[in-house]
């Protein structure tokens, strides 16, 4: 992947292992710096690159998005997406507040 290096992508929690957990952690932020959408991993799938988090676009929710699709994504200045190489991980409710 290029958007999140091999052994960031290791330390991920996986798919659905911290459902049941109530305040998950945020461990990367992706963004499109020509645009207003950013995207908060809190778990992967390192099968298939399917990650779950908070995205904030029109509108804030949690839900799935595909790793591989965002590589391909480019905002209306024609810029890649990005990741955030400043950001440390961050409970979900202190992200929300940022939103």
């Amino acid at each position: 992947m290029i958007l999140i290096p091999p052994e960031l992508l290791n330390s991920l929690p996986n798919l659905y292992d911290t459902e049941n957990t109530k305040d998950p952690i945020c461990h990367i932020k992706l963004f499109t710096p020509d645009a207003n959408w950013t995207w908060y991993i809190t778990e992967i799938s390192i099968k298939d690159f399917t990650c779950f988090g908070y995205v904030v676009g029109h509108s804030s929710e949690l839900g799935y998005f595909s790793l591989q699709e965002l590589e391909s994504v480019r905002g209306p200045l024609n810029l890649p997406i990005e990741r955030d190489i400043h950001f440390t991980p961050t409970p979900l409710s202190e992200v929300k507040k940022l939103h």
